[in-house]
């Protein structure tokens, strides 16, 4: 589920990674209007998510994410983007996202309890969720 739900090919179509695929680092940067997330917020956000996750099952200590803060990272504006940065956010989210599906292999092998597959359920849930909020926003900025 939490392959279908990031990259492996799903029924319920597109997934996180899907949604993102071609997407530009100006495309990445627009906001639907001011104080709104934009698709490089929402990647970074899912990338936290992984992490956080992580951390819970592993029982591992908060604040060793590479960004400073959590849930929600500024990124910037259009004229600030640069497909650089955005690649380096984008490859962040694809190693929390491999080492989300190792930590759980571990854990599965020593406590595969209701608690940890409801929190494997809830972060899969997050990637399709915020995989259609980033398809709706690449439709609204055709408009």
């Amino acid at each position: 589920m939490l392959a279908e739900a990031f990259a492996r090919s799903a029924w319920h179509e597109p997934n996180l990674r899907q949604s993102l695929k071609g997407v530009r680092a100006k495309h990445a940067a627009w906001r639907p209007a001011h104080g709104r997330h934009n698709i490089w917020e929402l990647a970074l956000h899912s990338a936290y998510w992984k992490y956080a996750v992580r951390r819970r099952i592993e029982g591992a200590k908060r604040g060793s994410f590479v960004l400073k803060g959590s849930n929600f990272f500024t990124r910037p504006e259009k004229r600030r983007a640069t497909e650089a940065t955005w690649r380096a956010d984008l490859a962040l989210l694809e190693k929390e996202h491999r080492a989300l599906e190792q930590g759980v292999r571990r854990v599965l092998k020593t406590n595969p309890s209701r608690k940890l597959l409801r929190t494997l359920y809830g972060i899969a849930f997050h990637d399709v969720y915020h995989a259609g909020q980033i398809r709706l926003l690449r439709r609204l900025m055709e408009r």
